[in-house]
Order: structure tokens, then C-alpha cells, then sequence
């Protein structure tokens, strides 16, 4: 079983990388992008646990380190 985590800046939140690339396909004449956003993705893997008991790992792992709430969102789907 495996999770995997997709984490971003919140709605307001000022995004540079986001931003610079944005710029740099300007330059490089790829239009009509409206924004760009860069986030984290990350993937934990598990052994023998439930869908349920892996959900609330995940969950707590956001809440306490991979995210950070003042500033970031985040996502998180479980599969087989």
C-alpha cells in the first residue's frame, strides 16, 4: 500500500519558482499558460497495515511535518 501526497502553496500564498518558470516558458515562446505552480509530491509506502490505519498515518505525517499549515495545502490518495 502506498500514499501518495501531492502538497502546494495556499490560495494567496506568494509562489517564486512558480513564478519564474512561469516567466522562462514565456521567453521561450510557449503561451497562453496562465500560471504555474510548483509544489511537493512525495510517497510513503507501507506494509501490511489497513487502507484505514494508512489514511491516519498520512494524515498525521501532513499535520505534523510534511506540510506546513500557515502556508500549504495538501491532498493525499491511498492506493494498492
Amino acid at each position: 500500500m502506498k500514499a501518495k501526497i501531492y502538497i502546494k502553496y495556499k490560495e494567496g500564498i506568494l509562489d517564486p519558482q512558480g513564478k519564474t518558470v512561469h516567466n522562462a516558458l514565456e521567453s521561450m515562446d510557449i503561451k497562453d499558460i496562465s500560471c504555474v505552480t510548483i509544489g511537493k509530491y512525495i510517497e510513503m509506502d507501507f506494509d501490511n497495515i489497513s487502507k484505514e490505519s494508512a489514511e491516519l498515518i498520512t494524515e498525521d505525517s501532513c499535520k505534523k511535518l510534511l506540510a506546513n499549515p500557515n502556508t500549504e495545502s495538501y491532498t493525499f490518495e491511498i492506493v494498492d
